[in-house]
């Protein structure tokens, strides 16, 4: 059986804290499942301009706290955390805490971290994918043994932590859902072993958002991903809960023309820009059509726009949402 729909909202400002409180507040109440902030420290500069990412003007944990504060059944977290910009046991720590405040609403998402002129912004070495993967893993298997009772002994490679039992624990058993997202084979590999939601995204191995990452997203790059999860996953792939963020959405009638446009600037062709599973174009009935189509052919049920278009979107939350 094909897991229910799902939505979130992703969204990474606000120029208040009533205007977010806001947001939070119309997400759950149109349906959406999540709403979910992503993990990025740059403000305005030739740093963040030469990476191509969109500002992100909040810190992800406060924001995330105040999320929850101001709703009472909508899902809290981040999509995803970057592993390198806190110790794990500072993170740890701070999952456990939104966990307990938000009653049991975090989803905690982890990456291994892709923006490397972000890193060397903030001062912080970017290792090789092969290095930030393994870190990742080695944090995954902390973070479930810091949300189990009992002390913590953790030894590896990139982390070693001892001598203490975590407090507090969160509300979730055993551990907060645990995403992590990726465009690569190992780290899709590693989630689909090791997480509850497999966030889909662009192979970003270049470091920079842009059309080469683009590529990597269309329909044939994510069945290929969805194998490779299939192969990593085993007999828990039936259980795994697929997200992909639909990072170009566009409803309402007679969006072919933005499509072939995109397409052109993307250097794909319009039939592949318009079947992109990070990318929806047409009114709410050819949306709904076009996401049971995707649900079927990859197992993706759990679905994100941005803000922007979270108002547009709602329709389709509506007939879709719990299906």
């Amino acid at each position: 059986m094909p897991h229910p729909f799902r939505f979130s909202v992703q969204s990474f400002s606000a120029d208040s804290g009533d205007e977010w409180r806001e947001r939070a507040r119309k997400a759950e109440g149109l349906g959406f499942s999540a709403l979910h902030l992503a993990d990025h420290i740059l403000g305005p500069g030739p740093a963040l301009e030469a990476t191509n990412h969109p500002l992100q003007t909040l810190a992800a944990v406060p924001a995330i706290a105040v999320a929850a504060e101001a709703t009472s059944t909508l899902k809290v977290g981040c999509r995803v955390f970057c592993i390198d910009y806190r110790p794990a046991a500072v993170l740890a720590k701070e999952a456990a805490t939104l966990d307990l405040l938000s009653g049991g609403r975090l989803e905690l998402g982890l990456g291994a971290g892709w923006l490397a002129g972000e890193y060397e912004a903030i001062g912080l070495d970017f290792d090789p994918a092969p290095v930030r993967i393994s870190r990742l893993a080695e944090t995954v298997a902390f973070m479930k043994a810091h949300f189990a009772p009992g002390q913590i002994d953790v030894k590896g490679d990139h982390i070693n932590i001892s001598g203490y039992e975590a407090a507090p624990q969160p509300i979730q058993k055993p551990h907060p859902p645990i995403m992590i997202g990726g465009g690569g084979k190992r780290v899709l590999s590693l989630a689909a072993r090791e997480a509850d939601i497999v966030s889909l995204n662009f192979n970003n191995q270049s470091g920079v958002i842009g059309p080469d990452g683009v590529k990597t997203g269309t329909a044939e790059e994510t069945a290929n991903k969805v194998g490779w999860i299939r192969d990593a996953a085993g007999d828990r792939f039936d259980d795994l809960e697929l997200e992909i963020a639909a990072y170009f959405a566009f409803i309402g009638e007679g969006q072919g023309a933005v499509a072939e446009g995109m397409a052109g600037a993307f250097g794909i062709t319009p039939d592949e820009m318009r079947a992109h599973p990070h990318a929806l174009f047409g009114s709410v009935d050819e949306i709904v059509e076009e996401l049971q189509r995707r649900r079927e052919a990859f197992g993706i049920s759990y679905v994100s726009v941005g803000a922007e278009v979270m108002d547009a979107f709602a329709p389709v939350v509506a007939k879709l949402a719990g299906s």
